[in-house]
């Protein structure tokens, strides 16, 4: 029996068992699957989540690189402000209420001991007339004291003859009218070891004129600056900054020890003068 007849009785009898089986058309069969989603469903959400991951890898999942900032350009910088730089000169002037006397004493003796001696017991004297004279002891400071050989030249050559020793001594008068009193009582109690180096006429708190100077020495200033803007056709700006001359000057009146020698003429004390300079930095708008 050929391949052929075996096949065909197979089908007949049915398979395996002889009993001829019955297969229903396509259509039936494929009615008659198990329910699931159709293939053009399954397809389509495929491929909705295709297109959404694409989007997510377009917008969250980009490189770190691409999202860095790119450096800011570097900017050009400011140009420098005009500023304009003068000097003020200030002066004040005050009327003195103090004398400020230079006594001293000085003795020469053969050995440096007696001359020390010497000059101790004419600076007794000095200090014992000063405050006589109603000057208090805070009124009264040692300046300096000194002993020295002395010498004479002869034929060329130098030969020591002794030891000079001396002090000196400041003395605030604070009643300047009493100032030729004062050097009266120091040239009597003294003698010829007395020595009035000078006098000068002062203020006892020089902070007032000196504070006025410094309001003139800036005025002064700033009236500069004003004009220096106006010449250039700006307006004064803030101030930068302001340096204030070293010290000052501060010039008390000197007087000649002679013109007080008379203890009971009238003194003329004259004024005093402050003066400031500073130097002033504004910017121009």
């Amino acid at each position: 029996m050929g391949v052929a007849s075996l096949v065909r009785r197979r089908s007949v009898l049915g398979w395996p068992f002889g009993f001829r089986k019955e297969y229903p058309p396509m259509s039936a069969r494929m009615s008659s699957s198990p329910a699931g989603p159709p293939a053009t469903s399954t397809m389509a959400r495929s491929f909705a989540a295709a297109v959404l991951a694409g989007g997510l890898l377009a917008t969250g999942a980009a490189p770190a690189t691409a999202t860095a900032a790119a450096p800011a350009p570097l900017s050009a910088p400011a140009p420098a402000a005009s500023t304009v730089t003068v000097a003020g000169e200030g002066s004040a002037s005050a009327t003195p209420d103090l004398a400020v006397v230079t006594a001293g004493v000085e003795v020469t003796k053969p050995t440096g001991k007696a001359a020390m001696a010497g000059q101790s017991a004419a600076a007794k004297k000095l200090l014992d007339a000063v405050r006589k004279q109603g000057v208090a002891d805070r009124d009264v400071q040692s300046t300096g004291i000194f002993l020295n050989p002395v010498h004479r030249y002869q034929d060329g050559a130098s030969k020591s003859t002794g030891y000079q020793a001396g002090q000196a001594f400041t003395v605030k008068v604070r009643d300047i009218n009493r100032a030729g009193a004062l050097l009266k009582a120091v040239t009597d109690a003294t003698g010829d070891d007395g020595r009035i180096n000078g006098v000068a006429f002062d203020v006892s708190d020089p902070a007032p004129p000196r504070a006025a100077a410094r309001e003139a020495a800036y005025a002064d200033a700033r009236n500069k600056a004003e004009q220096y803007a106006r010449l250039s056709g700006r307006e004064l700006g803030r101030l930068v900054s302001l340096t204030e001359g070293a010290g000052g000057q501060h010039s008390p009146l000197a007087v000649q020890p002679s013109s007080l020698a008379d203890a009971k003429a009238p003194v003329a004390p004259g004024e005093v003068q402050e003066q400031v300079t500073v130097t002033v930095v504004y910017e121009l708008d």
